[in-house]
């Protein structure tokens, strides 16, 4: 013959519900850790728009500041400072006094996951 024994004054349900809670806190945990890795995937991919953006447009002012030298000094000095800021120059050209500088970024915002971020900006003489 089988007794029930109370516990801590309460009776305990059946073993159908034992564990039922940790679950419940497990599936929030895992929410919680992928929301999480979502943000910093986010963050780590709009920092590098922003570093692909300013590599560019510090590559087309220095190369706007050499145009008179000539398309193969000009792009020299871009992509010089281009890598100087992290970013990888992908294309220069010189349109009469204008330069046009695109940058690549390579970003890994989750460890299976790679991308390049590219950005192009143009600098030259004010034109009035």
């Amino acid at each position: 013959m089988w007794v029930r024994v109370r516990r801590g004054g309460r009776d305990r349900g059946g073993a159908a519900e034992r564990g039922g809670a940790t679950i419940c806190m497990l599936a929030v945990g895992l929410v919680i850790v992928l929301v999480g890795l979502f943000g910093a995937a986010l963050g780590a991919a709009r920092t590098a728009r922003q570093q692909a953006r300013v590599a560019a447009d510090f590559g087309a002012l220095a190369g706007a500041a050499r145009a008179l030298d000539g398309e193969a000094t000009a792009c020299a000095v871009a992509g010089e400072l281009t890598g100087a800021n992290g970013a990888r120059l992908a294309a220069c050209r010189l349109d009469v006094l204008d330069v046009l500088v695109t940058t690549e970024v390579e970003v890994t915002p989750l460890p299976w996951l790679t991308r390049t971020v590219t950005a192009t900006s143009r600098a030259g003489p004010v034109r009035g």
